[in-house]
């Protein structure tokens, strides 16, 4: 099986979407407002990147997957580090 290319994230405003995330799952891309800190930009990288991985599951699934790991991965302490 081919290996899959890697989800290539794109940070920039989406006011003009009304979304925090958005998935184009055949291209593998997400795009994250780039508004977003701490807890709830973790947990929407996670959502659009499981919109890629599982294209077919409805959105109340892929929402308390995402959340659910956010959280779990908040609580253990990690953060984003600007290098």
């Amino acid at each position: 099986m081919p290996k899959k290319k890697p989800i290539k994230v794109v940070f920039s405003k989406l006011g003009q979407y009304k979304a925090h995330g958005m998935a184009w799952t055949e291209e593998r891309i997400i795009a994250i407002d780039e508004r977003l800190k701490g807890l709830d930009e973790l947990d929407t990288i996670i959502h659009e990147a499981i919109h890629v991985q599982n294209p077919k599951w409805p959105e109340i699934m892929v929402q308390g997957k995402a959340t659910e790991l956010a959280q779990l991965l908040w609580d253990l302490g990690y953060r984003k580090v600007d290098v």
